[in-house]
């Protein structure tokens, strides 16, 4: 079996890579031709565990390729992932331009039946656009050429993909035709012989099954911030409330986790799109709008507390350990911590920072407006505080009696709650963590 996947980002790479390893032939195309040609040299665009070692070995196989041109690999493959980027609009909404762009360029090209899934996240309805834009170009070329649609979000958690992937908890397909679907079955068929279950059903539905999913979890962690943002006010204990509430089955353990919000390529954009396709059919997502909101301002959090420490922010240096949204990526897209630099910076203070895999990706983003340290520990020299924002496992364990000393005051912010008040207390730092009481 043939198939091809249109994007190299992290969606689908991962995809593309996932299915060489069970042993589908795999094209890959993107038109970066820069990222292509690092692509066939082994060097791959993002971090993520598991990642380049898979690549290298299924692109060393033969099953996995790299290409600038669909139309040139288009003839041979039977199916044909849409994985591009549908980046949010000023109004919050999903752009389309990428996706509808690969249908285009199918319908310019295709020769025979093929079936097109959309693998990026697109609000529901965009399937009928797709269908539409392919169909109106065969009818430019006078062809008479049967295809289907499908919709098979995706559901990977960045730093653990590849599991993820794997052995993934279901596999969620939109499909209008029994054909569509026999294909799709025999795709997927490796990894339901692991009993990995996949669910067939509408394409809209399928559409609607990746924002609700994603809108679901972005909620608890909102809720979560919520709660304990006013235990902090009734002197409550939030890591108290969080294991008293997720051993109840029906809230369950995950995604419960107080902290500085929200980050990332997926929960942001989506719960925008998700509150934009509403506004377009007349209806309010409240609680949305509530998490959204909630989120942005979970971002700050621990810029009020260290305000609220210091008075004034003016010429203080600031450690911050950790960048990237979350540990086991370098993504820094919507990541709290630009929201705390910004604040920082305007503040007057001065940042010096440590990520162990981000900092390029910051430099690129905000380059030397702060500092950055060859180690966790070099960031504390004279640093007034020090504010843990990814909780990275190297971040869990240090040596307290090495941070007091580099450090000029021992203050700590803890953004994700890693470390122990008691025992960080007996050791004479001042700790200011989430939703704990005073």
């Amino acid at each position: 079996m043939k198939i091809v996947i249109v994007g190299t980002g992290y969606v689908g790479l991962v995809t593309g890579t996932c299915f060489s390893e069970v042993g589908i032939d795999v094209t890959c195309v993107d038109i970066d031709q820069r990222k292509i040609e690092n692509l066939n040299k082994g060097i791959i665009p993002i971090w993520e565990p598991g990642l380049e070692d898979m690549v290298k070995r299924n692109f060393q196989a033969g099953r996995l390729h790299f290409s600038t041109s669909l139309p040139d690999v288009l003839d041979e493959a039977e199916v044909i992932f849409s994985a591009v980027g549908t980046p949010p609009d000023e109004d919050g909404s999903a752009d389309l331009q990428y996706v509808l762009d690969v249908a285009r360029t199918v319908g310019k090209n295709m020769k025979k039946h093929v079936l097109i899934v959309t693998k990026s996240t697109v609000p529901v309805g965009t399937a009928k656009k797709v269908r539409a834009a392919i169909q109106d170009e065969l009818q430019k070329r006078g062809e008479t050429i049967s295809f289907d649609v499908a919709s098979n979000p995706e559901f990977l958690k960045e730093g653990d993909a590849v599991n993820d992937f794997m052995k993934p908890d279901r596999i969620v397909v939109g499909v209008e035709t029994e054909k569509a679907q026999k294909i799709m079955e025999r795709l997927y068929k490796p990894f339901t012989l692991n009993g990995h279950p996949v669910i067939f059903m509408d394409v809209p539905s399928a559409e609607m099954t990746k924002y609700a999913a994603n809108s679901m979890l972005a909620t608890k962690i909102s809720f979560m911030n919520d709660i304990a943002n006013l235990c902090e006010l009734l002197g409550a204990d939030v890591n108290m409330v969080r294991k008293g509430i997720g051993s109840d089955s029906r809230i369950g353990k995950k995604f419960i986790y107080p902290g500085i919000g929200y980050g990332g390529s997926c929960f942001p954009k989506d719960v925008k799109a998700l509150i934009k396709t509403a506004d377009g059919v007349g209806y309010n997502m409240r609680i949305l709008k509530s998490v959204e909101a909630v989120n942005d301002d979970q971002k700050s959090v621990l810029f009020s507390k260290a305000l609220s420490h210091f008075n004034d922010l003016k010429g203080k240096t600031i450690a911050m350990w950790g960048l990237s949204f979350k540990p086991l990526t370098d993504d820094m897209r919507e990541a709290p911590s630009l929201v705390l630099i910004d604040k920082l910076l305007k503040a007057g203070a001065n940042v010096v920072a440590y990520d162990p895999v981000a900092m390029e990706e910051a430099h690129r983003k905000i380059g030397d407006k702060i500092k950055y340290a060859k180690d966790p520990y070099e960031a504390l020299i004279d640093a007034d505080a020090l504010m843990l924002i990814t909780e990275w496992s190297e971040f869990k364990f240090p040596n307290l009696t090495v941070v007091k000393k580099l450090l000029k005051n021992p203050i700590i912010f803890d953004g994700r709650n890693v470390f122990d008040r008691e025992s960080l207390a007996a050791e004479g730092f001042e700790y200011y963590g989430i939703g704990l009481a005073k």
